[in-house]
């Protein structure tokens, strides 16, 4: 920016074979039985069920054939503490609003999955005292919507915090050990050549742990990337890295490696488009990857200029499509065949003539209020002092986007 089963005791897990993978069946909190295998929840993509418009899950299914979501974001309490809360805000103990969205997924046949983390807000990990507290605290969230899936978003500013990833990590193995069946998906940034440095200090801190989850997914987005070519050399790269930390063969490797995409223009002003999801998915399906997901179903729709005006936005995908064409890769990957629909798309916004662009970004600079960039095309004024914080990173971020240049 930028992926249960149920506590035993709470609910009975039942062992399946479904589509050549294992799935639960699991009595969640709201009485549904449900059961989808791991491909489903490998190919989840992400739902803020509570901002940036979210779009009616129910309908998507309708549309596409998708199963599965993805809810995001599981945080610490913005006050303070250690315990599980919806964005920082809304404790996950007295939820209803996500538990009304889960219930009509999992009537309609589908499940969901909870990614923990994300880029913005204060982490359990970095609140909570131990892993223990630290998987205490999601415990809470799998035994209130009888989860399935969990996926641990680990990323900027968190995973520069060795002690949080340590107890991430410690967390994560341990609900995978307290939770058997649980599908457990560990998501990173990405870089050309795969992750940077706080990505390969995540995987060893897994190795020393002895913690293997069912994948390790990176998000080449947000990082100079230029559509699919770019995506896939660094999950070639990724693939490399996983090998040398943890011994595996290639085909170990991509068993357990993940994509995580960002469907259109990134928050950096790079462009992915639904060809370039294509190319992705193909690498990911004859390389037999664990996991296909993207950022996010809040933006898997067309902008209009009112909405967007050309620039990287929470709730439409500034690209030329028809609403939910980026899930339909999800449901590809799942190997299922979508509905057929007839394209309408209306043309991608172009930025208005005549604005010039700013002086360039630069990271060694030091800027303060008011100051003013270019980056990706676009011009950017600093709300803050910032020094080595990409415009538009993320939307809580220094910058604010003034429009393309």
């Amino acid at each position: 920016m930028r992926p249960l089963r149920a506590c035993l005791g709470a609910a009975a897990a039942v062992a399946l074979a479904a589509a050549g993978t294992t799935a639960l069946v699991t009595t969640s909190a709201s009485g549904a039985t449900n059961a989808l295998s791991d491909r489903w929840y490998a190919a989840a993509p992400y739902l803020m069920p509570t901002d940036n418009d979210p779009p009616d899950a129910a309908a998507i299914m309708d549309a596409t054939g998708l199963k599965a979501f993805q809810l995001a974001f599981v945080l610490a309490p913005n006050g303070g503490g250690c315990s599980p809360t919806w964005g920082g805000t809304s404790p996950v103990s007295s939820d209803t609003a996500v538990q009304s969205v889960v219930s009509t997924i999992r009537a309609k046949g589908g499940d969901v999955s909870v990614s923990i983390g994300g880029y913005g807000g204060t982490k359990l990990g970095q609140a909570c005292a131990d892993p223990a507290a630290t998987a205490a605290a999601y415990q809470q969230v799998i035994t209130k919507y009888g989860l399935h899936a969990i996926d641990f978003d680990l990323e900027e500013p968190e995973y520069e915090n060795s002690a949080a990833i340590r107890n991430e990590i410690g967390a994560a193995k341990i609900l995978q050990q307290n939770n058997p069946g649980l599908y457990v998906s560990v998501t990173t940034a990405g870089t050309a050549d795969g992750t940077g440095w706080f990505g390969k200090q995540m995987l060893l801190e897994a190795k020393s742990q002895g913690f293997t989850p069912n994948n390790f997914s990176i998000m080449p987005f947000d990082g100079g990337f230029n559509g699919a070519a770019s995506q896939t050399a660094a999950l070639t790269n990724f693939n490399s890295i996983l090998r040398s930390t943890f011994g595996w063969d290639q085909a170990t490797a991509y068993a357990h490696e993940g994509f995580s995409g960002m469907n259109g223009r990134s928050d950096t002003g790079e462009y992915f488009s639904q060809a370039d999801f294509q190319t992705v998915l193909d690498y990911a399906t004859g390389h037999h990857m664990d996991r296909f997901t993207f950022w996010s179903l809040n933006r898997d729709r067309q902008c209009t200029p009112a909405d967007n005006g050309g620039r990287t936005s929470g709730t439409c995908s500034s690209v030329a499509q028809n609403s939910w064409d980026f899930a339909k890769y999800s449901v590809k990957f799942a190997g299922v065949t979508p509905p057929t629909t007839t394209p309408t798309p209306t043309p991608t916004p172009t930025p208005p003539p005549g604005i010039s662009c700013k002086t360039a970004w630069s990271s060694a600079a030091v800027y303060t209020k008011d100051n003013e960039v270019s980056y990706g095309k676009h011009n950017w004024k600093a709300k803050w002092w910032t020094q080595n914080e990409v415009p538009g990173a993320s939307e809580w971020g220094p910058w604010q986007d003034e429009g393309a240049c």
